[in-house]
C-alpha cells in the first residue's frame, strides 16, 4: 500500500515553491525562456524510451566510491533519477521526497540512485542536507545523461541569472559546457531495459514518488 500522507505531497511542494519564485520577475523570465526553448526544439523526442536499454555506467558516488549500474541491477530493479544540482531548490524538494519514499521503494524490491552533473563535494553536501541514504552519483561530464538524451545546454538568459546570484555552474561541474539534465526518472528492470520513465522539459515538474512506487510494485508483482 502506498502511504499518501508521507509521499503524496511533492506536487504541492513544487507548486508552492514555483509560486514564490514567480514573484521574482528575473527568475520567472529566465525560467519561461528556458522551457519555451526546450519545447520549441522538440528536445524531448530524443530521450530514451520505455523498452530501450538504459546506458550502462560506472560513476563515482558522493563518498568517492565507484558504483556500477550492473552491480545494483544484480539486486533487482533500479530507480534512476536525474537532478540539476545542490543549487536547485526544486531538486532539493525532489530528493527530500525520494528520501521519504525510499522505504517503500526498497520494500517493493528496487534500489534508488540519483545522478547529478555536479562534482567535488556538492553531491555529498546535497546528500547530507536532505538526509539521503541512497546513492548520489556524479554523472561526470553528463556522459550518462547525454547517452539517455536528457541533457541540454543552458540558455544564455538562464546562465546569466544563475551567475547574477553567484551560482558558478562550470566550477560545480568541472567543465564549461553549461550542460544540465531536464527532470527525468527511469525505472530500469534487471535486464537493463527501461520499464517506466518520467521526462519533462519543465524543471518545476518532477516524478511523483507515489507513481514511482506504483510502477515498481507492478514490475515486481507486489501490487
Amino acid at each position: 500500500m502506498i502511504e499518501d500522507d508521507v509521499i503524496g505531497s511533492l506536487k504541492s511542494r513544487l507548486a508552492a515553491l514555483c509560486a514564490a519564485r514567480q514573484e521574482v520577475a528575473a527568475w520567472n523570465t529566465a525560467y519561461e525562456d528556458a522551457v519555451a526553448e526546450l519545447n520549441r526544439s522538440g528536445f524531448l523526442q530524443h530521450a530514451i524510451k520505455e523498452g530501450e536499454p538504459f546506458p550502462d555506467f560506472v560513476l563515482p558516488s558522493a563518498e568517492g566510491k565507484l558504483v556500477s549500474l550492473k552491480s545494483v541491477l544484480d539486486r533487482g530493479p533500479v530507480v534512476i533519477s536525474f537532478f540539476r544540482g545542490e543549487w536547485c531548490p526544486f531538486c532539493q524538494l525532489m530528493l527530500a521526497a525520494l528520501a521519504e519514499a525510499l522505504p517503500q521503494i526498497e520494500a517493493a524490491g528496487a534500489s534508488l540512485l540519483a545522478l547529478t552533473p555536479e562534482t567535488g563535494g556538492f553531491p555529498l553536501l546535497m546528500k547530507r542536507d536532505n538526509n539521503v541514504r541512497f546513492e548520489v552519483l556524479s554523472d561526470v561530464d553528463c556522459g550518462v545523461g547525454l547517452a539517455a538524451g536528457i541533457i541540454f545546454r543552458m540558455p544564455k538568459l538562464y546562465r546569466a541569472r544563475l551567475e547574477s546570484v553567484g551560482i558558478n555552474v562550470p566550477e560545480r561541474h568541472g567543465n564549461s559546457a553549461w550542460f544540465i539534465p531536464v527532470p527525468a526518472t527511469f525505472i530500469v528492470q534487471q535486464d537493463g531495459l527501461i520499464a517506466w520513465r518520467f521526462v519533462d522539459a519543465d524543471f518545476t515538474h518532477r516524478a511523483e514518488p507515489a507513481d514511482i512506487i506504483k510502477a515498481v510494485q507492478g514490475l515486481t508483482g507486489q501490487v
